[in-house]
């Protein structure tokens, strides 16, 4: 059915709940590229959304492109991205939402630090939240922000830390260098480990060196009767190098303390980045929530 709105014409696949796919730092848009395919194929619409500061939003510190490079350099300047905090980049995704949909309530596929603002946002509308499923992902929902969990005991063995080349305070950004070959095996070790080696490459050359501290680093207000009316989903990466598992599933507690529902739980057996090693069993948990 094609309908007519100021101007622009709206293709609706079907009746049911358009997908949003929300990528999480460092990523953007193209991540979900294998998912969508088979989305498509199992006849479910979805769209991928750029996040404030990544993807085709995203400014590098002029420092990534100088020759010769200059670490110190490239430690020191602020990031183009500073100012993103966790409820701009929610306002922003909100109005993609609102878009992708037409208005009608979507699931909201969030992975890694994209929870963060897809709880910030399903704060803001609840409405447009058909279900919200959290991958691997950060859900702050107990009255603090989500850098705080990163020191946390069930974050122990992460090896996302060692890839950082600037402080955060200092530059405003969790800043990577993708450029960097020699960094290349810790970055797939860390977010790719059971992607094939050709792809993975390719992702870390596609990652936005900075991720705005202020995602991570804000606290922000979650209501039982907003956010907590949105049902939940949240997949377990059991072998996430990034996000443990046992911070996943402290996730799933503390979401269950303030929701309506129960979280309904489904466990891949993958690295941090399934849509890249296992995009057909993941997009077989998208479909069966989405049914």
């Amino acid at each position: 059915m094609v309908t007519a709105r100021r101007g622009i014409y709206v293709l609706i696949m079907n009746e049911q709940n358009p997908v949003i796919l929300v990528h999480g730092m460092w990523h953007g848009s193209w991540c979900w590229s294998r998912l969508t395919g088979q989305l498509a194929a199992a006849g479910v619409p979805s769209v991928a959304v750029d996040l404030d500061g990544h993807g085709l939003k995203a400014r590098s510190p002029r420092a990534r492109w100088s020759r010769p490079f200059d670490p110190a350099a490239f430690a020191t300047e602020p990031a183009p991205s500073a100012g993103v905090t966790a409820s701009s980049a929610a306002g922003d995704l909100v109005a993609q939402i609102r878009l992708a949909g037409n208005g009608r309530p979507c699931v909201v596929v969030a992975h890694s630090m994209g929870g963060v603002v897809a709880t910030a946002a399903a704060e803001l509308a609840p409405e447009l939240f058909a279900e919200l499923v959290y991958l691997a992902a950060f859900a702050p929902v107990s009255g603090v922000p989500a850098a705080d969990y990163i020191a946390s005991p069930e974050n122990e063995g992460e090896k996302v830390g060692a890839l950082l080349r600037a402080d955060p305070a200092v530059v405003g950004a969790l800043r990577l260098d993708p450029g960097d070959p020699a960094g290349h095996a810790a970055a797939r070790d860390a977010f790719y480990h059971d992607v094939d080696e050709p792809t993975a490459g390719a992702a870390i050359a596609l990652l936005t060196p900075d991720g705005p501290a202020g995602i991570p680093g804000e606290t922000f207000p979650i209501t039982p009767a907003r956010y907590g009316s949105v049902p939940h989903t949240y997949i377990v990466c059991t072998g996430d190098r990034a996000v443990p598992a046992a911070l996943q599933r402290r996730f799933v507690t503390e979401i269950d303390a303030v929701s309506a529902a129960p979280t309904t739980v489904v466990e891949l057996a993958t690295s941090h980045s399934p849509f890249l090693s296992a995009p057909e069993e993941l997009a077989e948990v998208i479909v069966k929530v989405r049914s």
